[in-house]
């Protein structure tokens, strides 16, 4: 059970920061991670997480489909300095796409600050910014 909730720790955060579009690709990030399974194994995480894929193919944590539809949507452009990403969204936007970061509960994120059509994200390492940036990127299509 241990190894299992670790495997899909593991998984949620592979889906959070890479393009993962086959469960072939996901089996062999878990195993440049340490993870010995197959791709059966995979198969079954996919199902028990509730993995969805994006139309242009690439998996998505069930959670973030949310935040997904909100990114797409709405999102302009992303930048980060340090451990703050600034997203940039179409006027009128800001808060609504704040809610949604806020509402997937990323580990990482500290918190979120809208205006009218920037969001100031606000996470817990730089190395932290790199991962956020890189999520909102792939979920808006960018």
């Amino acid at each position: 059970m241990r190894r299992r909730n670790s495997r899909q720790d593991a998984i949620r955060q592979i889906v959070r920061e890479k393009s993962v579009k086959t469960q072939r690709a996901l089996v062999d990030e878990l195993q440049a991670l340490g993870y010995a399974c197959t791709q059966a194994t995979v198969s079954r995480d996919v199902a028990d997480m509730g993995l969805r894929k994006l139309p242009e193919g690439v998996y998505v944590l069930a959670e973030d489909q949310h935040l997904q539809r909100m990114l797409s949507e709405f999102v302009v452009s992303v930048a980060r300095v340090d451990n703050l990403v600034v997203v940039r969204t179409q006027p009128g936007t800001a808060s609504g796409v704040a809610a949604a970061i806020d509402d997937a509960d990323l580990p990482y994120v500290l918190g979120s600050v809208a205006g009218n059509d920037t969001v100031l994200v606000v996470v817990d390492a730089p190395e932290a910014a790199v991962s956020m940036q890189s999520l909102v990127s792939k979920l808006a299509g960018r």
